[in-house]
């Protein structure tokens, strides 16, 4: 039986790019397509995939806390991240949301087949690079004392300073997250006290720096 696949890009070039290749493997079945986060959680779930290959920065959703989304409801469902970044903010934050899988867009699209393959039978599989990136994260992690890693935001925090940083206004936010106009400050100041940023322009350069947005 073909391995379902759902690509999520906000970028159509890049998804017709990848339908083509992947279409040429015989085992493989691009059985859907997400210009963002949001869309993907919502076909994820709709269309019964066993793949969702991931972009990392997209709008309104971005593919870290989209793959956090699917991992958490639809544990069956792996999630392979494809980025231009080895960074380490991003991969560790890509595994941490569940992503089974972290490839590269400058490498072969042959490895971006083994990925899928690897996580369809429940491995795991990293581009060079960024396997690199994982041990040497775990080892200075292994010599930092317990309780010296910085601040972290909750996924609701996430969804919304990146919604901050995309211009959205605190009306739009609370429709986009059905949430009230005072939650939605409530979860302001809490990331600004929490990340000790005093505008929204620090906290636009914070999320572009941690990968939740690309502006």
């Amino acid at each position: 039986m073909a391995i379902r696949v759902l690509l999520a890009d906000d970028h159509k070039m890049m998804r017709e790019g990848l339908k083509t290749v992947l279409g040429r493997a015989p085992d493989l079945d691009v059985a859907g397509e997400a210009a963002d986060g949001a869309s993907a959680v919502k076909l994820a779930s709709e269309i019964a995939v066993d793949v969702v290959v991931m972009d990392v920065t997209m709008p309104g959703l971005n593919g870290i806390d989209a793959a956090r989304q699917i991992t958490e409801t639809l544990p069956d469902v792996r999630v392979v991240m494809l980025s231009m970044h080895a960074d380490r903010r991003f991969v560790t934050e890509a595994l941490r949301a569940g992503a089974k899988g972290y490839v590269l867009k400058d490498f072969a699209v042959d490895e971006l087949v083994a990925a899928i393959r690897s996580v369809a039978r429940g491995g795991t599989f990293l581009s060079a690079p960024v396997a690199d990136v994982v041990v040497r994260d775990y080892v200075q992690r292994m010599q930092e004392p317990a309780g010296s890693g910085g601040p972290t935001l909750s996924a609701r925090e996430r969804q919304v300073l990146q919604l901050l940083a995309e211009g959205a206004s605190t009306k739009e936010i609370a429709a986009r997250l059905r949430i009230s106009a005072k939650t939605v400050d409530t979860h302001r100041r809490q990331i600004m006290d929490r990340l000790n940023l005093h505008s929204i322009a620090e906290l636009t350069k914070y999320a572009i720096r941690e990968g939740l947005t690309d502006l």
